[in-house]
């Protein structure tokens, strides 16, 4: 299975970047042959609707599920269509999300906000 990781630097040793929408770079790890790649988000640089671009970028991908501490509904939307299920992240470094995924101890992520539209938090 292929999933998404939003990362500030292409490094597996780094936290979970805290935005989907504007994280610089996407990690897509495969659980399978366990490859990774890194994606630059060119959503990163819109003005608005960086997140919805950013879950279209994931589903144009073929990722099966989203880590991330955090996602508007927006994006959630593009992704629930896309099949993509969203899991919550947690506090650690992307290698210790993947392992916790592939252990099957992270939960689905529920709390989706309403959006920040150009008032992006860090």
């Amino acid at each position: 299975m292929k999933i998404a990781i939003p990362a500030e630097d292409k490094s597996m040793d780094k936290n979970v970047y805290v935005s989907f929408g504007r994280a610089p770079y996407f990690l897509l790890y495969d659980t399978k042959t366990k490859e990774c790649e890194y994606l630059d988000n060119s959503a990163v640089l819109n003005q608005g609707g960086a997140g919805i671009r950013a879950a279209q970028v994931i589903a144009d991908n073929g990722v099966k599920a989203l880590i991330t501490p955090r996602c508007g509904e927006n994006a959630e939307k593009v992704l629930s269509s896309a099949q993509v299920f969203i899991y919550k992240s947690i506090d650690g470094t992307i290698k210790e999300n993947i392992d916790a995924f592939c252990a099957e101890k992270l939960s689905l992520l529920t709390d989706i906000h309403p959006g920040f539209h150009g008032n992006e938090q860090k």
